[in-house]
């Protein structure tokens, strides 16, 4: 007989719970990695308490709905929260953390572990494929039309057939039903994608193939981390709708992250903030968690209360909008300080703009006949893309998921292998000379020595063993692992900036200001630590600042950002766009509403500048927060297979105060 619902054990239950991800008893273990140039680095990783008598309860049935959502800023250890409930790191005492639902009878054997039960999806690398064939090693393999044997299809993907030796049975893929199988994959949009090789899916594609298999599993609980990040405004509503049903009919029950200014599903009932220390801020129902974080920011802002070192008002300010059938609806906490006008660009005086730098004429991408890009026709002129990039132009490109933003990507940095022979020029030349111009012929190294960029893909191939420091001057090397060619300027713009992001980027930064150093005293100190700690050994967040600080710290010709922002928090990514727009000349005051002169400004020794009027910005995005404020001309990929071509415009003021912009973008009603 099942017992009625209060009386039901819970799937995961904490009581005063502290959590360390070393054990604190004793000596903290000393990492040491081998690095290409045979300089062995040793540190002592921080091991501060984390979440300290932490309380939390998921119960497995329950008369009212509780879908929860773990929202926080930068560093504030979402993913850890997550990786909690699943049960890793070590609890102490070690009887706080339980799971008493998974030892009752109604549990398959298979799911009687909280590794097997409660399932994580993480966006922050590429598809995980069997350890032996581990994934795409160059950024332009998922361009070729070749197919290796390694190049499994989603379908082998999502039943788990990514072994070069499978035995007589798919691994998992047993209690897969045919019908479960169908639904999964057509609620997730995935039905024409089945025979494609996954490395040739687009990063929307990529996340909705990592839910799909998570969701083959038939997990009891499935732990979510920003699901909605890099996904286009249909695809997000589409989303959100889907997981409202499951989070319905608790199959399985849902735990979410996200940051403060994302919108949070309707369907959300239970909310954690937390703080920058990774502990708990505020907890409970949601309407409750918002009405105290909304005291507290006005509180703050009136001089009532003083701001707490972990919960800064300005990581609040764009928090408890709704995400409700398919639109974004209500008002944020607090409001925001003045939009800035960036990088000295406004209408009234914009330059014109300077010698082409990028030339598309026609640009159509296609494999085995498909047409991945540029399927479309341009009256009297050649079908395909038209597109000409400028010096000091500042373009937003958007477009659905799958449109091919991320293939036009590849054919700007010369990664894609059809920059050969398409009618496409990058610096005024084409990728091979025409015969008898005795042109040298345009190398790879030539144009990515041109262009910074930052996108998913980077995130998912830059080698983890490399530190903080070598990622960041690699951006002068030909490629990742080789020797960077470093003068006395390049070293300069190095160390400004990563003493800049020191909070961001070192991950003892807030271990020495809760031991009572200032911030100032941190900010004068050694960078021994960006040659110490590894970039695998970053938060996503911080991975993500480190290769955005990449992409523009060389000042080049042309600075590609692909989702750039996605990951980090509103106040770091406030910070980041001030240094794309001024570097070191500007900072935020304390309370990041207002903009002033650095002390390095006015002490005349700023070594990193912004934006001039020589460079080129290409800023790819699916949320309008996350568009720097000096993009002026856009770009709209269609949805593919549509025969709608491309549409251009431009913006009449900065595109993320202005629904009636994006919404003119993406052609959507203003109603």
């Amino acid at each position: 007989m099942r017992l009625p619902s209060h009386t039901r054990p819970p799937i995961i239950r904490i009581a005063n719970g502290t959590f360390y991800r070393y054990q604190p008893t004793s000596h903290p273990p000393i990492h040491s990695q081998t690095l290409l140039d045979a300089t062995v680095h040793n540190h002592v990783h921080p091991n501060p308490p984390l979440f300290k008598n932490l309380n939390f309860e998921l119960p497995s049935f329950s008369s009212s709905p509780h879908n929860w959502c773990i929202i926080g800023p930068s560093l504030s250890g979402k993913t850890t929260f997550l990786q909690i409930l699943r049960g890793q790191h070590l609890c102490f005492p070690p009887t706080a953390r339980i799971f008493p639902y998974l030892s009752e009878d109604e549990v398959p054997a298979r799911l009687r572990t909280p590794a097997k039960a409660i399932g994580y999806v993480g966006f922050e690398g590429a598809l995980n494929l069997a350890p032996e064939t581990g994934g795409p090693m160059y950024l332009s393999a998922r361009y070729e039309s070749r197919r290796e044997i390694t190049d499994f299809s989603l379908r082998d993907y999502l039943l788990g057939n990514t072994s070069l030796n499978p035995g007589p049975e798919i691994p998992g893929s047993a209690h897969i039903s045919e019908e479960l199988f169908s639904r999964v994959v057509r609620d997730l949009r995935l039905e024409k994608l089945l025979d494609l090789p996954v490395t040739f899916l687009s990063n929307g594609q990529g996340r909705r193939a990592r839910i799909a298999r998570a969701l083959l599993t038939s997990p009891e609980v499935l732990l979510l981390d920003e699901p909605f990040m890099g996904l286009d405004p249909p695809t997000v509503a589409g989303l959100s709708q889907l997981l409202k049903v499951m989070a319905e009919k608790r199959s399985p029950r849902l735990v979410l992250s996200g940051r403060p200014q994302d919108p949070i599903p309707e369907w959300v009932t239970h909310m954690v903030y937390l703080r920058t220390d990774a502990q708990i801020g505020v907890m409970g129902e949601r309407e409750e968690v918002l009405g105290q974080l909304r005291r507290y920011v006005r509180e703050v802002r009136r001089g009532e209360k003083k701001e707490e070192e972990g919960m800064p008002v300005n990581a609040l300010s764009e928090m408890g909008r709704v995400l409700k059938e398919g639109r974004v609806v209500g008002e944020m906490i607090g409001e925001k300080g003045p939009v800035l006008v960036q990088a000295g660009i406004d209408l009234g005086q914009m330059k014109p703009a300077g010698e082409p730098l990028v030339e598309m004429a026609g640009v159509r991408v296609q494999y085995r006949g498909k047409i991945a890009l540029g399927d479309w026709e341009n009256g009297s002129q050649p079908g395909g893309l038209h597109w000409t990039i400028r010096r000091g132009e500042r373009w937003g490109v958007f477009g659905p998921n799958g449109s091919g933003k991320t293939t036009l990507v590849s054919l700007l940095t010369s990664d894609h292998p059809q920059t050969y022979s398409l009618p496409i020029k990058l610096f005024g030349r084409s990728r091979l000379p025409e015969p008898g111009s005795g042109e040298r012929p345009l190398t790879l190294w030539d144009i990515q020595a041109r262009v910074g960029h930052s996108s998913p893909e980077i995130n998912a191939h830059m080698p983890k063993s490399l530190t903080v420091r070598k990622v960041l001057e690699s951006a002068w090397a030909n490629t990742f692992m080789s020797k960077p060619k470093l003068d006395e300027t390049a070293t300069a713009k190095v160390e400004a900036t990563l003493r800049w992001f020191e909070s961001e980027l070192n991950p003892a930064y807030y271990k020495r200001i809760a031991a009572g150093e200032t911030h100032g005293s941190i900010g004068q100190s050694s960078l021994a630590w960006s040659s110490e700690y590894l970039f695998g050994e970053l938060s996503f967040s911080a991975q993500r600042v480190l290769l955005f600080l990449r992409a523009v710290v060389k000042h080049p010709d042309i600075v590609v950002l692909d989702e750039a922002f996605g990951g980090m928090d509103e106040a770091v990514r406030d910070k980041c766009m001030l240094w794309l727009m001024h570097g070191e000349e500007k900072m935020y005051k304390r309370t990041g509403t207002q903009i002033v002169d650095s002390p390095a400004a006015k002490e005349g020794r700023v070594h990193v500048r912004g934006l001039t009027d020589q460079q080129a910005l290409i800023c790819i995005s699916h949320v309008k927060e996350e568009v720097p404020d000096c993009v002026r001309e856009w770009l709209c990929l269609p949805e593919p297979n549509t025969g709608r071509p491309a549409r251009f415009g431009v913006l009449d003021g900065p595109l993320r105060r202005s629904a009636r912009r994006w919404e003119e973008i993406w052609g959507m009603s203003s109603s």
